[in-house]
């Protein structure tokens, strides 16, 4: 049954996908160059792996196993299958990029204590202990209570938004 909300999902999906975009151009601008001896490092491999995921993401291809129809209905049911999709892709671009900012600011305080003399290898470990615990914090949960609460916080409407428990079964699929 038609409940006139057709307008409100392709306005979430537009709101969705510019932030999925928004997440890919943030983590496609994320530039390094290590030294030879620094490339396997910790952070310089996670930013290698983050703009590897986010490459995955944008070239997966969307599978809605339904077509827009002339009905309501029909078009309702392709609404909320882009919807699904548009939210994992942007729950996956949050988490890589959570991870991408992390590994540069493990680079760039990495960067400030090389810089000072007498940096030590304590230092170091401290921040790549840094690192391991940022990386730790960033869980699916925190992932969702970022984006919820930036959409919330601007009003958006979020009623069929699925909740984490979806996005999980639909990325363990």
């Amino acid at each position: 049954m038609a409940d006139g909300l057709n307008d409100a999902r392709a306005i979430r999906i537009a709101e969705i996908m510019t932030d999925f975009r928004n997440l890919q151009h943030y983590i496609a601008q994320i530039r390094v160059s290590p030294a030879p001896d620094e490339f396997y490092l910790q952070g310089y491999t996670l930013v290698r792996q983050c703009h590897a995921e986010a490459q995955a993401i944008l070239n997966a291809p969307f599978d809605a196993n339904t077509s827009p129809g002339e009905s309501v209905e029909q078009q309702k049911t392709l609404l909320k299958a882009v919807l699904l999709d548009s939210s994992i892709r942007r729950f996956r671009c949050q988490r890589v990029y959570l991870r991408a900012t992390a590994a540069m600011r493990w680079i760039n305080s990495r960067g400030a204590l090389l810089r000072e003399e007498g940096a030590s290898a304590e230092a170091l470990q401290k921040v790549d202990e840094s690192l391991q615990s940022e990386l730790a914090n960033i869980t699916d949960e925190y992932v969702e209570y970022s984006l919820r609460s930036e959409d919330a916080q601007q009003g958006k409407w979020l009623h069929e938004d699925p909740g984490l428990a979806v996005i999980q079964q639909c990325l363990f699929e």
